[in-house]
């Protein structure tokens, strides 16, 4: 009897342990396959002329919020993210030429601001779900970007900014819906959690999904 016990007890302290575990976590937007890799193509000829041997890794994405959480409360975060998409409006994302946030990024402008802020806006609602501790906050991006290169040094960024400020780039993108990435602490590689339509449905359809 006992050695039937014994491996429940093991599985039951395992699932509590992985709940227990923090993740880190990335909301983001993701342009249609064609622009994702004229932007990674971008990022590969800055690595390989400004010596970056490790640069950006990934598919290149518009991040809207940062944080660090147990995994025992993705299912409620999830589940709130769902019902901010299901009423939020498919918008359109421009791009166009690049910019910098001095001394260590390049990024490529995100010139349609307005409807991306709207949706941070919405989703720092609930940010308090996002919050593990005083030393981990959720991080919003107020000014929306993709980045080309971070963490720069000093002469990448300086020779860097002063080609790229003259060069031209332009895109656009349908964002239709947004996507939650996750990976453990430590880990390198992302994980898709799930992907959240934009539907713009009514209030009430919404309300009724949240407390079904």
């Amino acid at each position: 009897m006992k050695q039937a016990i014994a491996p429940i007890s093991q599985t039951f302290h395992e699932n509590y342990k992985k709940q227990l575990s923090t993740n880190e976590y990335l909301l983001v937007l993701s342009p249609h396959e064609e622009l994702s890799n004229r932007i990674g193509q971008v990022r590969k000829d800055f690595n390989e002329a400004y010596e970056i041997p490790m640069g950006i890794g990934g598919k290149p994405r518009l991040t809207l919020v940062t944080f660090t959480q147990l995994a025992l409360m993705e299912e409620r975060i999830v589940s709130r993210l769902r019902t901010i998409a299901m009423g939020y409006c498919p918008f359109k994302v421009e791009l166009k030429d690049f910019g910098s946030f001095p001394t260590h990024s390049i990024f490529i402008n995100v010139t349609s601001k307005l409807p991306v802020r709207g949706l941070v806006k919405e989703v720092r609602e609930i940010q308090r779900l996002m919050k593990l501790d005083k030393d981990h906050k959720p991080h919003f991006i107020d000014e929306p970007n993709l980045t080309i290169a971070r963490k720069l040094l000093p002469w990448q960024y300086e020779k860097g900014w002063l080609e790229y400020s003259h060069k031209s780039f332009t895109g656009r993108f349908i964002a239709d819906s947004m996507l939650l990435l996750k990976r453990r602490q430590g880990d390198k590689a992302w994980q898709i959690v799930e992907r959240f339509a934009f539907q713009n449905l009514p209030v009430a359809i919404r309300q009724g999904e949240l407390f079904a």
